[in-house]
């Protein structure tokens, strides 16, 4: 045994308390002695040991995991301010740097101030229905890499969702983000080459500068009104914002407003243009045309609302209007035995109709509602919209020729013709666009053209009804070349449904008289 006055024990008691407060460095020191108190400070100098290997490889993990949630803090913070398809930024991103960019400073040059740019792809839609999403994120991707590769290293390029991108000039005037734009559509005017096939895919820009008092939403707002009004005047443009613009984009707001109400409350009217036999000049039917007689406005042509129906959703419910009232005015002349079972209405129809399978329902119920037969009702799609079609178009198409009704592709020859398509899809006429008979009667070579139209169309088993007669000439020189049917100013403009008898009884007078 050791002595109660071993100055060991109070080494040993002092290491105990260095080692308790957290010195695990602290060793007590082992005397020669070497009996039974050595073995005990031997012992907690070994135990200081493992509670110090053991601290030092905590330390380590609690480092090792603190880095680990560091950098994974960072890739979530970088996650959330970029665009998961395309590398680029996204919309908050382009918030911070619109943000950053609108704050006060003294080196930037008079002139000089954040500049930015809002686009739009002008064909993407068709592309990402025709070629799938696949072909679509191809696309994207690629338009990216262009644009980061026409503008600065000091730029920010943001995908804001879809096929919308925007860039932030931080210090640009505004001529010199003009110049950026254009290059952007330069770079998009080369094609993107996807796999088996290659696709062009332009843009509208819309370009707001900053100013004092702006904030990234007004500047945001800026550019989409600029980019609304580059869409109004065609594709590969750029805009720059007016204030002007905003009244613009008030009144279309509004008249997107009138133009829901007047769909509720039956506003809409149509008009009908006939179609005639070239041979016999017989009335075989009509093409119905909606009007809008706008209460302030008088009437609007199709041309301005239709676009404003397409861009408001509206388009689906205005076709199924004019589907049901033009077909329940055929029932109404047939009714009153003014036409006969070979008379037909046509009827135009939109991309988006073919989109919906309930389509293919409403045309049912209609021809059930009216008991019309269903091949005196004939549905008019542009030819661009069958061209570029995906295989839910060509299912609907099949199903509306299931139903017996007719179908007609418009504006045939207006810049997509394909013989290929023509010969597959589940047509039965053409309606060849008025561009290509703009020079019959004045232009001897004209009539060369217009037979080597016809006798494509025929090579694929249809028949050719020819748009936009105007002159007893064109009328003529048309039947001399064995085209059957027509129509145009020449024969009537659009009337009201009201007016058609009167036309059907000047025709069976004129079939007597030439009798």
């Amino acid at each position: 045994m050791f002595a109660d006055n071993d100055p060991r024990l109070s080494q040993l008691l002092e290491g105990i308390v260095r080692l308790a407060s957290g010195d695990l460095t602290s060793r007590i020191e082992v005397s020669p002695a070497r009996d039974e108190l050595d073995a005990i400070i031997m012992g907690t100098n070994l135990l200081a040991e493992d509670l110090q290997i053991i601290y030092e490889e905590l330390e380590q993990r609690v480092q090792v995991r603190t880095q680990l949630l560091h950098e994974a803090h960072l890739e979530m913070q970088k996650m959330a301010m970029q665009d998961p398809l395309t590398g680029l930024a996204n919309r908050s991103a382009l918030i911070d740097a619109l943000k950053d960019a609108l704050e006060p400073d003294a080196a930037t040059p008079a002139g000089e101030g954040p500049a930015l740019l809002l686009m739009d792809l002008d064909a993407f839609k068709s592309i990402n229905d025709s070629l799938g999403h696949t072909a679509g994120d191809h696309v994207l991707v690629s338009v990216g890499e262009r644009i980061r590769s026409a503008v600065r290293e000091s730029d920010v390029v943001a995908r804001l969702g879809g096929d919308e991108f925007a860039i932030v000039l931080p210090a640009a005037s505004p001529d010199q983000a003009g110049i950026v734009g254009h290059r952007i559509l330069a770079a998009l005017g080369q094609p993107v080459e996807l796999p088996g096939r290659s696709v062009r895919c332009g843009a509208s820009i819309g370009l707001s500068a900053g100013g004092a008092g702006k904030t990234p939403e007004d500047m945001l707002m800026e550019a989409d009104v600029a980019m609304y009004a580059s869409k109004a005047e065609g594709q590969n443009r750029l805009h720059r914002f007016e204030p002007g613009l905003l009244l613009v984009r008030r009144l279309r707001s509004q008249l997107v407003e009138d133009l829901r109400a007047t769909l509720k409350d039956g506003g809409l009217t149509l008009h009908y243009q006939p179609v005639v036999e070239l041979a016999t000049g017989r009335i075989e039917g009509v093409e119905a045309l909606v009007r809008w007689n706008h209460p302030t406005r008088g009437f609007i042509m199709p041309d301005e609302f239709i676009p404003l129906a397409e861009e408001a959703g509206l388009i689906s419910e205005l076709g199924l209007w004019v589907l049901r009232a033009a077909v329940h005015q055929l029932r109404d002349w047939i009714n009153a035995s003014l036409v006969d079972s070979r008379f037909s209405v046509r009827i135009n129809i939109s991309a988006t109709d073919l989109q919906s399978l309930q389509f293919i329902e409403d045309v049912r119920n209609v021809l059930k509602e009216t008991g019309v037969r269903p091949e005196q009702v004939v549905l008019e799609l542009t030819e661009v919209a069958i061209v570029r079609g995906n295989e839910l178009d060509r299912y609907s198409l099949g199903g509306l020729r299931g139903l017996g009704v007719g179908i007609e592709i418009d504006d045939f020859g207006t810049g997509y013709s394909s013989i290929s398509y023509l010969r597959r899809l589940p047509v039965d006429r053409v309606k060849v666009d008025r561009s290509l008979i703009t020079g019959l009667g004045t232009d001897p070579t004209q009539p060369a053209l217009v037979a080597a139209v016809l006798q494509l169309i025929r090579a694929c088993g249809l028949e050719a009804v020819w748009e936009g007669v105007e002159t007893a000439e064109q009328a003529e020189l048309l039947r001399g070349l064995g085209c059957l049917s027509a129509q145009g100013y020449f024969f009537s403009r659009p009337v009201p449904p009201e007016q058609i008898p009167e036309l059907l009884a000047g025709q069976a007078e004129s079939a007597a008289r030439q009798g």
